[in-house]
């Protein structure tokens, strides 16, 4: 083969393929055991896709006249698919930390949520914001989970609840999809939350009649791209009825159905959302047994969020009742100001501990199935030929170090490579540093 390629990492110990027969996502046993090459190595071309995998001798003999732009030594080290981050809210103004004083007191998030806090006080600042001071604060939120491995993100508005608030946060959503390498699922969440001063009735024909209509329109006009619509269904906001209006109204104007349900009572919107053709529901602490058993027919994946259960003090997801019956579960760190969490691997690690998950079956759910449940496993979520050239090198002999080492994935992580330019590379001076003078005393 003659020609250039755009990045060859070579001699790997492991290369954690996640699938290597194009699945769309991996339920049962293909999440238990993943597909993991030794001793090899990969490479992307210059159109940011992977050209080739597998073992390094292979590798080097099927490219050995090729010229590269860049070749990283990946000896001793791991190869993972970029980490995918199937929900968050990265889109806001002002700082909540002081909740979480009145969380750890005792405060619950329906407490806080009726004092005015909570999704209210985040409405109220984000409101008065500027457009360019929302996008510098979420550039730099980007860049951080970045840093930490994710590759692909989804992105909600849904701190506007006005519709003039609402798209000034998808343009900025949209302005960071065009100008940054990080790929980006766009949500519009306008049902967030009930708006002061009107009824959930009034403020879901609002959705309905005004905030989607204008949303179809800039959309054609490829001012804006939206994919997913959300809503908040939960007793108090917005509830079954409301819900099935606005999500069919979305999915009639070409949004993929991805929304929050049965968080904090059990509401039926596990059942609701597999009778709508939904792609996927988050949260899901209170889902119904007969929930689980229409999400696992309909294919309609599960976003787990352990970091919301463990903030909140919430029960656990079911997370083992539904791998044992075949849903296909993803993972997302829902980030946000009530639950502020860049790290995928974070996220992995208390899904193990606290969901009972397998570290193979966390990784799959944090790729592959995170990918599917943002519609995007096509080209996501694997090391696969023909797939986006998104992974992260780890800097241990086994992948597993990355959901074991919990926290310390800034250690860990030596490259971010997106769309196949390396978009972090760890600076080891300051640790080569202290080995040094560890050596010395």
């Amino acid at each position: 083969m003659s020609g250039g390629q755009r990045l060859l990492l070579e001699n790997a110990q492991q290369v954690v393929l996640v699938c290597a027969q194009g699945e769309p996502y991996l339920v049962g046993e293909a999440m238990r055991s993943l597909a993991v090459l030794e001793n090899a190595s990969l490479v992307v071309g210059r159109d940011g896709c992977i050209k080739a995998v597998g073992l390094a001798d292979t590798i080097r003999r099927e490219f050995a006249k090729v010229s590269f732009e860049e070749r990283i030594d990946c000896s001793g080290k791991c190869i993972l698919p970029g980490l995918v981050d199937a929900h968050t809210h990265p889109v806001w103004a002002g700082d909540r930390v002081h909740e979480f004083a009145m969380k750890l007191a005792g405060a619950t998030y329906m407490d806080i949520h009726q004092a005015g806090g909570g999704i209210n006080f985040t409405v109220e600042h984000t409101q008065k914001a500027s457009e360019e001071e929302l996008f510098s604060t979420f550039r730099y939120r980007l860049l951080c989970m970045m840093r930490a491995g994710s590759t692909l993100v989804e992105c909600k508005s849904g701190y506007g609840l006005n519709l003039e608030t609402e798209l000034k946060m998808l343009r900025v959503i949209e302005r960071a999809r065009r100008e940054l390498d990080i790929s980006i699922s766009s949500t519009y969440c306008g049902a967030h939350s009930v708006p002061k001063g009107k009824t959930p009735t009034e403020a879901a024909d609002d959705i309905v009649y005004n905030h989607l209509p204008k949303l179809k329109e800039l959309c054609q006009r490829s001012e804006i791209h939206v994919d997913n619509i959300d809503v908040f269904c939960e007793k108090g906001v917005f509830d079954l009825h409301s819900t099935r209006k606005i999500l069919q109204r979305g999915k009639a104007i070409g949004l993929q159905i991805n929304f929050h349900g049965d968080e904090l009572h059990p509401m039926k919107a596990a059942e609701l959302g597999a009778e709508l053709g939904a792609r996927a529901i988050s949260h899901l602490e209170e889902v119904s047994d007969a929930g689980i058993a229409a999400m696992a027919t309909g294919k309609c994946s599960a976003v787990l969020l352990p970091t919301t259960a463990y903030m909140l003090r919430l029960k656990q997801p079911q997370a083992r009742k539904m791998l044992d019956e075949g849903v296909i579960v993803a993972l997302g760190s829902d980030f946000n100001p009530n639950a502020y969490c860049f790290s995928m691997s974070t996220v992995m690690h208390l899904a193990c501990v606290n969901m009972r998950m397998s570290m193979s079956e966390a990784l799959a759910a944090a790729t592959i199935n995170a990918a599917y449940a943002l519609g995007r496993s096509h080209t996501h979520g694997s090391l696969e030929v023909g797939k986006q050239g998104d992974l992260i090198i780890i800097n241990s002999p086994r992948w597993e170090h990355l959901i074991y080492q919990f926290g310390g994935y800034q250690e860990l992580i030596e490259y971010v490579v997106a769309k196949g330019k390396v978009v972090y590379k760890k600076d080891s001076t300051n640790l080569k540093g202290h080995e040094e003078e560890r050596e010395e005393k």
